[in-house]
């Protein structure tokens, strides 16, 4: 996210290890990224990347396995795939605390290789794209093994499934890393619409001068998605949509949205502090009042569902920010599978104007946000209908931001990849930010959570939803 410095630059050479190479997180996400990175010019020239998961392969059958991922992505296989694939390797069988496998000899194989010649020593990053139940034994493995000292971990969502998972898991991992070390990715962080928050603000005063209680009456961020949930049934029924994106995804949104200025935009330091703040001013969440659940009809038929489940596809929530800046300014939360259509949006809704015109107009003026792709801001604004008459219209004025003259987005992935590569934490959760969000959100996993509503596919979730946005609507359907 920031501009690269002097205490964030790309090092000299990189050894890049994948753990569960060959799987589905690996194959969708983080391989398609690594490529995008390298042929962006974004990766140090010297660079090894080495695959790790049980199947017992050579390194050419593991290339292979890269190149067909790459192939059924949106990009397809780059075209500098002769220069990518020679940097790749294959380490195979298990990997914890008693088995290094085959990792620590090829890791020493490839820091010969990059330091011949009396170069310096290579940055060694580990991405675990693996099930979080693997995280500690891994975790415990790398320093088991002599493998932690100076190097970075990225760490995949969830990290913890509840305040007290976080904070077993966090203090195992502790046991290994310091907290400089640790990258808790949150792909919607990298995303360029929530990125494009900070400049948006604090480099226009026509926004940044709206920015709190004094203008804003509502902040909605709504993800609602029109997938359903046949191929995760097991994942859907151990976790369900409120713990699958609130704490990850929709409270760090929020806190992107609701953090005080920091005092330095290209500090991650500062980046990071001004949203730990935000989320500790995160009011629990009332499960009577403020939290309606939902589960689409239909869901009990799906292979792998209980008949009886009462598991949640569908949740909306009224969060509350104790800060001076927003006391009083209901954050809505909404997200859940089979709804009406598939966009990721940030809403600021306006108060109504004062003057003459302030009894006059239906429609609240808005400011938005479309995280979604490569990101767009519209203005919700009303103007004079065409003709002889006073009467009055809502509009809206579109900016997408890959319009942006001189620019080219990148992806969420790739673009965390980078700050990794460069030792930049601002768009990573951090264990003071979670542990904030987890205790936010603890109430919704107690003895008060609501029982979800039955609403049916391709709807905007239950009507029960629609008294959270009261005065206003829920701008998405509404």
């Amino acid at each position: 996210m920031t501009e690269t410095t002097a205490a964030h630059t790309l090092p000299d050479s990189v050894i890049i290890v994948l753990f569960g190479a060959t799987g589905d997180l690996a194959g969708r996400m983080v391989l398609p990224a690594l490529a995008e990175v390298h042929g962006r010019g974004l990766m140090p020239e010297r660079w090894r990347l080495i695959g790790c998961a049980t199947e017992e392969f050579d390194d050419d059958h593991f290339r292979e396995v890269v190149r067909s991922s790459l192939e059924r992505s949106e990009k397809g296989v780059p075209s500098d795939w002769a220069s990518f694939s020679p940097s790749v390797r294959y380490a195979g069988g298990a990997f914890d605390e008693k088995d290094a496998g085959e990792l620590p000899g090829l890791l020493e194989r490839a820091r010969a290789e990059l330091t011949e010649g009396g170069r310096g020593e290579p940055l060694v990053l580990f991405f675990l794209a693996v099930p979080p139940r693997a995280f500690k034994s891994i975790a415990r493995g790398l320093g088991a093994h002599g493998l932690a000292d100076g190097a970075r971990v990225v760490f995949e969502k969830p990290y913890g499934t509840s305040l007290e998972s976080f904070e077993d898991l966090d203090s195992a991992v502790k046991e290994v890393l310091d907290e400089e070390q640790v990258f808790r990715i949150d792909h919607f962080l990298g995303k360029e619409g929530v990125q494009t928050i900070y400049v948006m603000r604090f480099a226009n005063q026509l926004f940044g001068s709206e920015w709190s209680r004094a203008s804003i009456e509502q902040v909605q961020i709504d993800v609602p998605e029109d997938l359903d949930v046949a191929n995760r049934a097991s994942f859907y029924e151990a976790t369900g949509a409120a713990l699958d994106m609130i704490v990850t995804h929709l409270f760090q949104v929020a806190g992107q949205v609701a953090m005080e200025p920091p005092a330095d935009l290209r500090d991650p330091t500062s980046v990071l502090a001004a949203r730990e703040a935000a989320l500790r001013a995160f009011r629990p969440l009332d499960p009577t009042e403020d939290v309606v659940l939902g589960q689409f009809e239909g869901y009990t038929d799906i292979d792998g569902v209980a008949p009886d489940s009462t598991q949640d596809t569908y949740v909306a929530a009224r969060l509350w920010v104790d800060t001076e800046r927003w006391r009083g300014v209901p954050f809505l939360l909404r997200t859940g599978k089979r709804m009406a259509r598939r966009t990721q949006r940030i809403t600021l809704v306006l108060k109504p104007p004062y003057g003459p015109l302030a009894n006059e107009l239906t429609d609240p003026n808005t400011i938005e946000i479309c995280f979604a792709g490569d990101g767009e801001i519209q203005l919700g604004i009303t103007v004079k209908t065409p003709g002889p008459d006073l009467t009055y219209s809502s509009g809206k004025a579109v900016l997408e931001l890959d319009d942006v003259p001189g620019g080219e987005p990148i992806s969420p992935y790739a673009s965390l990849i980078h700050d990794a590569l460069i030792g930049d934490r601002s768009l990573f959760t951090t264990a003071e930010g979670l542990r904030a969000a987890f205790t936010a959100f603890a109430p919704l996993q107690g003895p008060d959570r609501p029982t979800p509503l039955p609403y049916a596919p391709g709807s905007w979730g239950p009507k029960e939803a629609d008294r959270l946005a009261v005065p206003h609507r829920w701008m998405l359907g509404g």
